[in-house]
């Protein structure tokens, strides 16, 4: 039992879920070791949400407010970390979620839509095709789903399909706390902050965005600010930090 008034019990609750989910087969092993990475990033940030992410999070809204075929693509992690916070955000964006994986097995797509479905998300399904330009299995993916898509929500990428997405002409919005990552560096518009944080975020932005305010951060965003943005906040920690 983690209590509640522990200074990091967020963290450690996500811990303890990745874990369980890894034992379940939700999770793979690869999929640990990259939590981890995304943890300590999260500690360069501050554990919290900065205000150039807070910004990038109502962007991604607005973007997902004015796709034709906005789509969530979920993998193991995203599942487990957040599977009730994708279907709040799927019936706010009114997008499709389709589960979509690195390392992929039908039993492995078969738990991860069990547990979304448990959540109430209405997860696509059918047969899935290589239709992206990528040599590995991320390559597969549905007809209805990511390929048909305007605008796809990639939370814990790989850097890889990113920019297959990119290069097909998709709107790519990536959660990734790494500001360095060629996953963050290639998409379209990228959040630099956690997922639990982030998802939250993106759903109440999209409640509350009137249509102007929508159309007008649709319009001006600059990606790269936004990374700017996360690469200030950690440099001004790290000069701190013993301050």
């Amino acid at each position: 039992m983690i209590p509640p008034d522990h200074p990091r019990y967020r963290s450690l609750v996500a811990r303890e879920r990745i874990a369980r989910y890894a034992g379940e087969g939700v999770v793979t092993f690869e999929g640990l070791a990259a939590h981890g990475r995304g943890e300590a990033f999260d500690y360069l940030i501050g554990e919290r949400t900065t205000e150039s992410a807070l910004l990038a999070e109502k962007t991604a809204a607005a973007l997902l407010l004015c796709a034709r075929r906005p789509v969530i693509s979920v993998n193991g992690n995203t599942a487990a970390l957040a599977a009730d916070e994708v279907a709040r955000l799927q019936e706010r964006a009114r997008a499709r979620v389709e589960v979509n994986l690195f390392h992929r097995s039908e039993e492995r797509i078969r738990r991860i839509t069990r547990l979304l479905e448990e959540a109430g998300v209405a997860v696509e399904k059918g047969e899935a095709e290589r239709l992206l330009p990528l040599s590995h299995d991320r390559a597969l993916c549905l007809r209805q789903g990511i390929y048909s898509a305007d605008t796809v929500l990639v939370p814990l990428e790989d850097g890889d399909r990113c920019s297959a997405l990119c290069s097909m002409g998709k709107t790519v919005i990536a959660i990734d706390l790494n500001p360095l990552s060629r996953t963050a560096r290639a998409a379209s518009l990228t959040i630099v902050d956690e997922l639990t944080r982030a998802l939250p975020h993106v759903t109440g932005a999209c409640t509350s965005l009137s249509q102007e305010e929508a159309l007008r951060l649709c319009s001006s965003y600059d990606n790269r600010k936004f990374l700017s943005g996360a690469l200030e906040e950690i440099q001004k920690r790290l000069t701190h930090a013993l301050d």
